[in-house]
């Protein structure tokens, strides 16, 4: 009989680990990475009719087709991606973590005035939260003006 009682409370253990196992499983796969001004590929269940980003300044997403999203990191930190199917019923549910390679960010400060270089495999201005706002407003006139030249160049 000890036995049994043995067996039983061994098995309510296996159970509640592989439990836990598999829920943490299920969490670490509600949440997605994507570096900044790069581009993933995900892969839906089943069809996607809406997508709903909940912070567009953070990420983008395109349907590339019912099944395939890609996913765009447009600026620093987190926010959550819900599709739905053509019903309105959750598809999926995730958490978009945007963020850097650290391995080529180099952080330069002069004074106070921090700005951010990133150097893979040649270094460029790249404006990060906390940067001084006189660069971040001087890289992005760059990337707009870079923007529309290869938009006159193109015509």
């Amino acid at each position: 009989m000890a036995f049994a009682k043995f067996v039983a409370q061994l098995s309510a253990g296996v159970l509640g680990i592989t439990i836990a196992t598999a829920s943490y499983a299920a969490e670490t796969q509600n949440e997605i990475s994507v570096m900044m001004n790069m581009a993933r590929i995900l892969r839906l269940p089943s069809a996607a009719s809406t997508v709903v980003i909940g912070n567009p300044v953070i990420a983008d997403a395109t349907i590339q087709d019912p099944q395939t999203l890609v996913l765009t990191g447009k600026g620093y930190g987190s926010t959550n991606l819900i599709a739905l199917d053509a019903v309105g019923n959750p598809i999926a549910d995730l958490i978009i973590n945007v963020g850097a390679d650290s391995s080529s960010l180099v952080t330069v400060f002069m004074g106070s005035a921090k700005t951010s270089v990133s150097c893979a495999p040649n270094c460029q201005p790249m404006a990060l939260g906390g940067d001084h706002p006189d660069f971040v407003s001087d890289v992005a006139k760059s990337h707009k003006e870079a923007a529309s030249v290869g938009k006159d160049s193109g015509s």
